[in-house]
């Protein structure tokens, strides 16, 4: 399978990186779920009183348990509250006295039809008698109780008298409207409390207190006689004792016990008795292991399970799932997009994101965890939030600033920084503290091109940490000199943590990923790596024009802010191709004999052409970094070897040669380090054509040639200005006329020899022509004064 370069995923997915930046998407957002899904989830304990607790369980959150014991004592207590109702009848004796004055209305009006019935009937059988019997039953229907023959016999021959009922009514209405009770000890064992009374007509309730009052039944019908004493007395002694037997079996309650409602006040008010509930703080030990378990341990546990179960576990992990998707598509949108559509292989940085995120968050999960059970079974008493601080989170964002730079380093701490507080229980202290760890951890190692910077900023991310893991423990409510200095050193642990982390997983991530760091190409800088050596041995010229070009795009790249390093990296290692044929290149010929005089310039365009790709051959053997080797690649790109094809041109004919044969197979510069290693490269190489590299000669040089470059198409795959390009010329000018300056000759008597009559100075440098010799120092040396003029001094 073929990859394409540019965007660094299989030849399948090319035109289609947003699709794989979604399938990224989704998988980080279902990793992150599968993550924090066992922080959310609370796991089953089937433990029974008195077992021994296998592990620790301490609250992930804030509970209220219910006391059982205390809700049924409190029950028990509003149930004894409610007072006993009693329905009173006030208008019991109005009916009483009613009936009793209907029954004996009713026996006279019977008695009168009878006497208006038979009027020519003797007196002493006129006296006009209801028929007895049935008379009796209707005046029992009617007054409610049984009437013998003789006390019906004896109310008869009274003529059913009117001021008997009204006594009957009247002693009744005295002593029932006083209160009377069926039971009247049932009514005393409510004295202290008292009892609700409750009016059967109007519901109105009042509550008593005073029972003595009130007359039970039987002590009612006893007081029958002495109640009715002013009655009685004006009566004869048998229908005195007839009206007191009648009074006595009329004689009801009228306070009664109403049993039902007071059962239903008292389940009323146990319903409304609201549980007893105790807080559990987060973090608090509900179970330590080793400890055997009591009721009240089953009770916490069972708090805890029925609150885990009662939360919709699905909806709080899919809400968690949303929110991380939409932040992080929002951060792509606003700041990594940005970033990305700068970069070469946007889809690998995607993924470098995407692999870093998961990894710290999955690996905070696992430390966080490991790291809580040892503190719990430590002797010293640390803070349970300290562990958080422990946790080298601040390495995500350094890693992601060390290969993508800090504006992306920036916004993915962030990211990272709320993906935490989410995991950690939505902390907003824990979120503000990573954020802030993360962005100065970040800034610190922007510029990274040792180790030791890791270290550096590990110790400045810790120093930071201790500062604000204060604070967080200030605004959590934790007022604790000694919490303090605990979360003060792990923060401090967790920042250098941090650095070093960084410091390991950055060559990983360079391997994996085919990145190429500051770090790496320092170390490819040095000059006394084995194939610089070997190409300064077999390629001297080849190796000194390296040097000179790396020294130029450094500066160049420096002007238009490219990358100095790489620039200078990639200048070094361009030519090492050079090494398999150094002859067949003109910078490396000695005593003016050129190979390419007996070949082709079919066959010298092949050679020449071949060190790029023997070159990248080298570079893989020797394993360079890849943007190195892409350097190596594009730094001709597809410009013409013009010598040999005007050479050919002339020997075959202008229609007999193909430019395509004499061209560089490419492909063009793609970055801008790799158009100034092509820009440097032939104006270097140009440069030592001058016969007399004046300033004038090297601008319009340099102009010139820029113009060929750019005409011919070599620039238009990178992103390269005009202005970037006008700075280039004007760094390249500087320097190129640093390097061909003339230089004062310094002259000695041994120096002279004579030549044409005259004495010359013979400068044995090979690149430099000598100016014409002062005046005042030609004359030949004296042998009288062997000794070589002295210097002067300025006075």
């Amino acid at each position: 399978m073929t990859f394409d370069k540019r965007f660094w995923r299989p030849a399948w997915l090319n035109g289609r990186p947003f699709g794989v930046r979604l399938l990224l998407l989704a998988a980080v957002t279902l990793v992150f779920t599968l993550i924090l899904y066992p922080r959310i989830m609370v796991p089953r304990l089937n433990y029974a009183v008195g077992d021994v607790a296998e592990k620790d369980v301490k609250a992930p959150r804030e509970l209220l348990v219910k006391d059982q014991a205390a809700t049924e004592i409190k029950r028990q207590q509003a149930v004894q509250g409610v007072l006993t109702v009693y329905d009173r009848d006030n208008e019991l004796s109005a009916r009483l006295a009613r009936t009793v004055e209907e029954a004996f209305a009713d026996l006279r009006a019977m008695r009168r039809a009878a006497v208006e019935l038979q009027p020519l009937a003797p007196p002493a059988i006129a006296d006009p008698v209801p028929a007895a019997e049935e008379a009796r039953k209707a005046f029992e229907d009617k007054i409610g109780i049984r009437v013998s023959k003789g006390a019906f016999a004896a109310l008869e021959a009274e003529g059913f008298s009117k001021s008997i009922a009204d006594g009957i009514a009247e002693i009744i209405q005295k002593l029932i409207d006083n209160g009377v009770v069926s039971t009247k000890e049932n009514l005393l064992k409510d004295l202290e409390r008292g009892v609700l009374l409750r009016d059967v007509r109007t519901h109105e309730e009042r509550v008593f207190h005073d029972f003595k009052q009130f007359y039970s039944l039987d002590q009612a019908r006893s007081l029958v006689r002495s109640q009715g004493q002013p009655v009685l007395r004006e009566l004869d002694y048998t229908i005195a004792n007839l009206l007191v037997d009648f009074c006595q079996r009329l004689i009801q309650p009228n306070i009664t016990l109403n049993r039902s409602e007071t059962e239903q006040r008292k389940i009323r008010a146990a319903a409304e008795v609201k549980p007893v509930l105790y807080k559990i703080k987060r973090g608090e030990m509900l179970l330590r292991e080793g400890e055997r378990l009591s009721e009240l341990h089953l009770l916490k546990l069972q708090a805890l399970e029925s609150e885990a179960k009662s939360e919709p576990i699905f909806l709080a992990l899919l809400g968690a799932a949303a929110l991380m998707a939409g932040l992080i598509v929002v951060s792509h949108i606003l700041f990594f997009r940005q970033r990305l559509a700068g970069s070469e292989t946007p889809t690998r940085d995607v993924l470098l994101m995407a692999c870093v995120f998961i990894f710290f968050q999955l690996a905070a999960q696992i430390m966080v965890t490991l790291f809580a059970g040892a503190i719990r079974s430590s002797n010293y008493a640390f803070p349970g939030s300290a562990v958080v601080f422990l946790v080298p989170l601040a390495a995500a964002p350094m890693i992601v600033c060390v290969f993508l730079k800090l504006p992306a380093a920036l916004s993915f701490a962030v990211v990272t920084a709320v993906g935490t507080a989410v995991m950690f229980e939505n902390s907003l202290a824990t979120c503000i503290f990573s954020m802030i760890t993360g962005c100065m951890g970040a800034y610190w190692v922007r510029t990274c091109r040792e180790r030791k910077v890791f270290v550096t900023a590990g110790v400045k991310t810790g120093l930071l940490g201790a500062a604000l893991a204060v604070g967080v423990e200030i605004f959590s409510g934790h007022p604790s000199w000694t919490g303090w200095a605990w979360c003060s050193a792990f923060a401090f642990l967790g920042g250098i943590g941090a650095g070093v982390v960084a410091a390991g997983v950055v060559p990983l991530v360079e391997i994996a990923f085919g990145y190429t760091t500051d770090i790496s190409l320092l170390e490819l800088a040095n000059l006394d790596r084995p194939i610089l050596r070997q190409l300064m041995i077999e390629a001297p010229g080849s190796y000194h024009h390296s040097v000179i070009l790396g020294s130029m795009v450094e500066a160049a790249a420096a002007e238009i802010g490219a990358n100095p390093l790489l620039a200078k990296v990639t200048g070094y290692y361009h030519d090492i191709g050079k090494i398999k044929k150094p002859q067949y290149f003109i910078e490396n010929q000695r005593n003016g004999k050129n190979k390419h005089d007996r070949l082709a310039p079919s066959m010298s365009s092949l050679i020449l052409i071949s060190h790029i790709k023997e070159g990248v051959e080298i570079a893989r053997e020797h394993k360079l970094c890849p943007i190195i080797i892409e350097g190596i690649r594009q730094h001709h790109g597809t410009s013409l070897i013009r010598y040999f094809f005007e050479k050919a041109r002339q020997l075959k004919g202008e229609d007999q040669v193909k430019e395509e044969d004499f061209r560089y197979p490419g492909p063009k510069p793609q970055t801008r380090e790799a158009a100034l290693v092509m820009l440097g490269d032939v104006v270097e190489a140009a440069s030592r054509t001058l016969e007399n590299p004046t300033p004038a000669r090297i601008k319009g040089m340099v102009q010139s040639l820029f113009n060929l470059i750019l005409s011919d198409g070599q620039l238009e795959e990178c992103d390269l200005t005009l202005k970037d390009l006008n700075r280039i010329a004007g760094c390249f000018n500087t320097i190129l006329n640093g390097i061909h300056h003339h230089r004062i000759e310094y002259y000695d008597q041994r120096s002279f020899v004579a030549e044409n009559g005259r004495g010359r100075l013979k400068n044995g440098h090979p690149d430099r022509q000598p100016p014409k010799t002062p005046p005042d120092l030609a004359e030949p040396d004296s042998a009288e004064n062997p000794d070589p003029p002295k210097l002067l001094r300025a006075s």
